[in-house]
C-alpha cells in the first residue's frame, strides 16, 4: 500500500504555496461499500485577494470515496499551503473541491468552510457534487437544496 505514497513516513517539506500536485491517493480497500470519510481542518488560513490580510477558517470535507482515497498528509500539506494563497472564501472551497474531484473522482464530495468574522460579519461557503447520472448527483442536489 506505501508503495505509491511518497510524503507519509518521509521528512515534511512545508510548501509555501498552492500546490495542487503534493496530493496523493491510495486503493479505496471497500468500493463496494458506501461510507462517509470526513476531515477536518481548523486551521486553515489563506490570503484575501485583494487585501492581502488573512482569513482564518475551519474547513470541512466529506466524501463517499469510489476506486481512490486521498492520502491525510499529502492533503494536510495542501491545505497548509493556501497559506499564501489569494482567493475569496468561495473560490477555496470550490478549489479544493474541484481538486480533489480531479484527484480521486469520488463518488460524492462536499466541503463548508467556516470563516472567522472580518469586519463584523462571518461567511460560510458550501459547495458539493455528485457523479453524473448516479444517485450521488441526486444527493447533491437534495443536499445543496437543503443546506442551511
Amino acid at each position: 500500500m506505501k508503495d505509491n505514497l511518497t510524503l507519509l513516513g518521509n521528512k515534511t517539506d512545508y510548501k509555501q504555496e498552492y500546490t495542487p500536485e503534493i496530493l496523493e491517493t491510495f486503493a479505496n480497500k471497500h468500493p463496494e461499500n458506501d461510507y462517509w470519510v470526513q476531515f477536518n481542518c481548523p486551521e486553515f488560513t489563506s490570503l484575501c485577494p485583494i487585501t492581502g490580510q488573512p482569513d482564518f477558517a475551519a474547513i470541512h470535507i466529506s466524501y463517499i470515496p469510489d476506486i481512490k482515497m486521498v492520502e491525510s498528509k499529502s492533503l494536510k500539506l495542501y491545505l497548509f499551503g493556501f497559506r499564501n494563497h489569494g482567493a475569496f472564501h468561495e473560490d477555496c472551497v470550490n478549489i479544493i473541491m474541484k481538486d480533489l474531484i480531479r484527484l480521486m473522482a469520488p463518488k460524492y464530495i462536499e466541503v463548508t468552510g467556516i470563516f472567522t468574522p472580518r469586519g463584523g460579519i462571518s461567511i460560510h461557503p458550501y459547495c458539493n457534487y455528485g457523479k453524473p447520472e448516479t444517485e450521488y448527483e441526486e444527493l447533491a442536489k437534495t443536499r445543496l437544496f437543503s443546506h442551511k
